[in-house]
């Protein structure tokens, strides 16, 4: 009982963290995603060059998941500038049971990285490549730190 009361809590505590996260949009409105994404949270806000930075993308799924991937698109004012793949199971806890999880992905982006504003589109797909879900947002990078500044 103890254990399920402190998920529980845990539970509200992160998704009330991410009701003042980044605004998502959904690729496909009218799409039936079975994987809704209930907000976006990016640490620190604004990027920083040179410096370690966190996506975290809270969620909810009504189907087990035991293998996926994420593909990851970013765009600069309009232009594709960077894409890449991970494996779902590195950024999250898998298998992903039915209900709520989160994905956490961290990286630094280089210290020439060009400071303003960009787009992020994540799509999610199950083991079978079958679109689970697919979000954009944007997320600025600011003019601080940067390698060229150690």
């Amino acid at each position: 009982m103890i254990s399920s009361n402190l998920f529980f809590c845990s539970t509200l505590c992160l998704l009330f963290a991410f009701t003042n996260a980044t605004d998502i949009r959904y690729c496909n409105k009218k799409a039936d995603y079975d994987v809704e994404v209930k907000g976006v949270k990016i640490s620190p806000d604004p990027v920083a060059r040179g410096q370690p930075a966190t996506f975290s993308v809270a969620a909810t799924t009504g189907k087990a998941l035991s293998e996926g991937k994420l593909v990851i698109e970013v765009s600069y004012f309009g232009w594709h500038i960077h894409s890449e793949t991970h494996d779902l199971c590195g950024e999250t806890s898998c298998p992903v049971s039915v209900g709520d999880f989160v994905i956490a992905h961290s990286q630094v982006l280089p210290g020439f990285t060009p400071p303003g504003s960009y787009s992020l589109k994540m799509r999610m797909y199950d083991g079978t490549n079958h679109e689970l879900t697919c979000i954009t947002f944007g997320f600025d990078i600011g003019f601080g730190s940067s390698v060229a500044d150690s």
